[in-house]
């Protein structure tokens, strides 16, 4: 992740969208029949996602479809899912929603896959959710925390993946007013429902120690004017709320100015090793060196998987063994293991969907609640719920970009109810058995 570069056109000029059209069966309304099996032959399954490989959020985020091709290509060589190969359709919307929309209909009308697994982006994957639910396309284990994941009712083929922004906001929220109270609170959000959708957690907690608040957009990497505003307001502690790339921007920006807050950063840019290569390199095409070390040092986190760097957790090691076998000169970051968790995630799904997959059974799977994993909370997962991880713990990272547990995880809801640690069990690898015919 260290040579990881922003990508040369920031939500490049959108190309016309392809006509609508069902593929597959269908109902006669133009809804395809949940119970389809398009895209499962004898030997494979068609899967596809769409992912920012160039574009804003290129850094970091184009690591993530590498991670989940090499728990696939793993399990494929373990001889597949109850015998079948997951074919893995990656296509690049750069970010870009009008291209999202392009794509996914390209993975749905011409590719004709199974299910849409893992598409990234509150800002791109909310622009196909309808037309895959329409279509009858399972929608899993979104790369958003937004909450419009999470709607059995409207939304039945979509499911979420990460703990959702107001969740996470919540738990930032409850700590930040235990640990920094009276301090001056300022946000940097993306202005979207990632902002919106953690803003809603924090101002349960710390609505009157805020003091500002400063959005952004992913087209314009120039967030000087932001700092400056949280800075001349005297925020004290800044919650941001970004991508990897404008994490690594805000932090480059705040020392330039002589701003030094305690940044408090939701998991979805605050990967350490990915943030260290960011800083590197976009100091670098600013003519300047820095140390990630100094600049990383203190900066508070939430996250939900364990950390790479927690060689001894047991799914840490499972997950470092297919890295090491099929993609060595890949940095092993947390990044890369979000995209391995996705993927394992998936085949659980689709193992338990059967010998005979239909869409219908492997929403069916999704709902169960029977799902396991490295998560250090639980899927919130049921009939009446399509919520991925429901909570997080903080940590800070060490001067050597190493992380530290400052509080463990906790659980709670997308509403007002209360914060509960939580204690539960994982299940090993070895206990998850994925393969067998």
């Amino acid at each position: 992740m260290r040579s990881t570069r922003i990508g040369a056109g920031f939500l490049a000029a959108a190309l016309a969208l392809t006509a609508c059209g069902g593929a597959g069966e269908s109902d006669g309304s133009g809804a395809q029949a949940a119970d389809s099996a398009v895209g499962v032959t004898k030997d494979t399954v068609v899967i596809g996602t769409h992912q920012p490989l160039t574009g804003p959020a290129a850094p970091g985020y184009s690591k993530i479809s590498v991670g989940a091709r090499a728990v696939y290509q793993a399990i494929n060589d373990g001889g597949g899912v109850n015998g079948r190969k997951i074919d893995y359709r990656v296509e690049d919307d750069g970010y870009n929603p009008t291209k999202t929309v392009e794509v996914v209909k390209k993975l749905v009308l011409q590719d004709k896959v199974f299910a849409i697994v893992g598409g990234l982006g509150t800002p791109t994957h909310s622009k196909v959710v309808d037309y895959l639910n329409t279509e009858g396309v399972p929608d899993l284990l979104v790369s958003s925390g937004a909450l419009a994941w999470d709607n059995p009712r409207k939304a039945p083929m979509t499911f979420g993946y990460q703990v959702d922004y107001t969740r996470e906001g919540k738990i930032q929220g409850k700590y930040i007013k235990d640990t920094f109270a009276g301090k001056k609170i300022g946000y940097f959000t993306q202005n979207d429902d990632i902002g919106r959708d953690t803003q809603a957690g924090l101002d349960q907690f710390v609505k009157d120690q805020a003091v500002v608040r400063q959005g952004y957009d992913s087209a314009n990497t120039d967030v000087t004017p932001q700092l400056s505003a949280l800075k001349g307001a005297g925020a004290e502690v800044v919650v941001c709320a970004c991508i990897p790339a404008f994490t690594a921007l805000a932090i480059l920006a705040a020392a330039k100015i002589g701003y030094h807050p305690q940044f408090v950063v939701s998991s979805i840019g605050a990967d350490p090793a990915t943030l260290s290569g960011l800083l590197q390199d976009f100091a670098k095409r600013g003519g300047a060196s820095v140390s990630s070390g100094q600049l990383l040092a203190g900066l508070i986190g939430t996250g939900y998987l364990p950390d790479v760097g927690l060689t001894s957790d047991p799914w840490v090691a499972y997950f470092k063994g297919i890295h090491d076998k099929y993609i060595p000169k890949e940095p092993l970051t947390n990044t890369v293991m979000f995209g391995m968790v996705q993927a394992f995630t998936f085949a659980q799904a689709l193992k338990a969907a059967g010998p005979d997959p239909t869409r219908q059974k492997l929403v069916d799977a999704m709902s169960s609640g029977d799902l396991k994993g490295p998560g250090l909370t639980p899927f919130g997962f049921s009939k009446d719920s399509h919520s991925g991880y429901t909570g997080a713990f903080v940590f800070k990272i060490n001067p050597d970009v190493t992380t530290t547990v400052i509080q463990p995880p906790a659980v709670t809801d997308r509403g007002t109810g209360a914060i509960t640690p939580y204690t539960g069990e994982r299940a090993t690898p070895d206990q998850v058995n994925l393969l067998g015919k």
